[in-house]
């Protein structure tokens, strides 16, 4: 049966729409982190919306399952097929027109496709922006970004990737075309759908295309380093920063000592931003859009000097220039290569109420750093909307993929009761994936778990999109 379908397939698709060939397919067969390696039947590139039904219900007709994948820059497997080989990977790759920008209506028609970084440059082209984004910008696709509900540095004052979506299309399980592309302002037609799909890695329907959330484009920006005594102090410096700027406060991360000193061991030519050391440091950057006339310098003066006179500051420095801007930001995106240099590590995307993060982490580290001898547990990130990137990295020595697979499973269990016990979530912004969906199951509330499952068999009785990822299995039984 799977020789007939991929005759089928070739024909509807094309050469360009279908390959076979191990060498083409080989790099999309592993996720980017390394952790998950599978098989295929094939690599299917559909370059329309209806190529994608088409391919889908053909799918349907021969019980052939299909893994949606993007720009294969996700963090818990979920665009990994399995080790069967009897699933077919779809790439939204070909699909990459950007169909119209409005900067009128603040709005633009992108398909799924269409790489961050590439989407950014042309709505900027516009006087526009798209205000989110994040480390893997030059290969995350907006599909990807949709189907994970992706976060980034600017959530604090923009939202996740769902609050940026104002209409959806995509290809359901028996090949349907769910239109939504339009948007509307008020809108009562009973459940919106839209947000079922955001999110969903897949399982329910693949997006083919969207219409998102535009905003003015930048006067000016600052960037500002500063140095305080402790993650809580952190976390009141935040506060007193959201009093001074308001909607001009757009990112607020958090990095620990030692993470910046790997950073600065890492990363040729880079240097400290203040003289001192510190407990931990924070990076704020203060925006200005066009149209809205600020004095950003007068702004961050400001709010540095009153932080200083409630003893919130230890020491601050403000950008003096775009470069050095770009130069602050470059220490927080190069934590996660520094901490590769070091060696193994088990990496947690979590969340707590925001209120609770400092405490949490004050209380997860020296909880985790006894139990688990020469380990080395860090957390840094959006302190603002309460989740934190919460690493533990193995002692030196040890073998990466043992220790990954015996420790480093063994700490993410302990990491993740930590999580629940504070009611928190176990993925803030990565999603689940196959990474973490055992522990989804583990730990998810009974109600909810039985909630989405219905939702999948409502939506994909046949069990053939995405197979395996988020919605954790059904207790006693092999599917969802």
């Amino acid at each position: 049966m799977s020789e007939t379908f991929l005759t089928e397939a070739e024909a509807l698709l094309g050469p360009r729409g279908l390959t076979r060939d191990p060498e083409l397919m080989e790099p999309w067969l592993t996720d980017w982190r390394g952790r998950f390696t599978g098989a295929a039947l094939a690599l299917a590139s559909p370059a329309s919306t209806a190529e994608v039904s088409a391919l889908v219900k053909l799918c349907a007709a021969h019980g052939i399952a299909i893994v949606p994948q993007g720009g294969n820059s996700g963090m818990c497997g979920g665009a990994t097929p399995d080790e069967s080989g009897k699933a077919i990977i779809l790439s939204l790759r070909r699909m990459h027109a950007i169909r119209s920008i409005d900067p009128d209506a603040r709005q633009a028609l992108c398909e799924a496709g269409v790489i961050l970084q590439t989407f950014h440059e042309a709505v900027e082209a516009t006087g526009m922006r798209f205000p989110l984004t994040l480390g893997g910008k030059g290969s995350a696709t907006i599909g990807g970004l949709i189907s994970t509900n992706a976060g980034g540095t600017q959530v604090l004052r923009h939202g996740s990737m769902r609050a940026q979506v104002l209409g959806l299309e995509a290809v359901l399980a028996d090949g349907s075309i769910f239109s939504a592309l339009t948007p509307l302002k008020k809108d009562n037609r009973g459940f919106d759908l839209k947000q079922l799909l955001i999110g969903s890695e897949g399982t329910l329907g693949i997006v083919t295309a969207a219409t998102l959330q535009l905003s003015p484009g930048l006067a000016d920006r600052l960037v500002l380093w500063a140095g305080v005594p402790s993650i809580t102090g952190a976390r009141a410096l935040l506060l007193h920063c959201q009093a001074i700027a308001g909607d001009a406060l757009e990112g607020f991360e958090v990095v620990a000592q030692s993470t910046l000193e790997d950073v600065i061991d890492h990363l040729p030519g880079s240097r400290p931003p203040l003289a001192g050391k510190h407990g931990w440091h924070a990076l704020i950057e203060i925006v200005a859009e066009k149209g809205k006339p600020t004095d950003l310098q007068q702004l961050a003066e400001t709010m540095l000097a009153s932080a200083f006179e409630k003893g919130l500051l230890e020491d601050a420095v403000i950008s003096a220039n775009e470069a050095q801007a770009e130069a602050f930001w470059l220490l927080r995106d190069s934590i996660a290569p520094a901490e590769r240099a070091k060696g193994p590590a088990v990496q947690h995307d979590i969340s707590v109420a925001v209120e609770k993060m400092p405490t949490f982490v004050e209380a997860a580290v020296p909880v985790i750093e006894a139990a688990w001898p020469g380990t080395e547990a860090i957390a840094f990130g959006h302190l603002g909307d309460g989740n934190v990137h919460f690493h533990v990295i193995a002692p030196p020595g040890v073998d990466p993929r043992a220790w990954q697979e015996g420790d480093g499973k063994k700490i993410s269990a302990q990491v993740y009761d930590l999580v629940t016990q504070w009611g928190g979530s176990i993925s803030a912004e990565h999603g689940i994936g196959q990474l973490k969906r055992d522990e989804l199951e583990r730990l998810g509330d009974p109600v909810s778990l039985a909630m989405m499952r219905a939702v999948k068999h409502a939506l994909d009785p046949a069990g053939i999109l995405n197979p395996g990822k988020l919605v954790p299995l059904a207790p006693g039984s092999d599917t969802p």
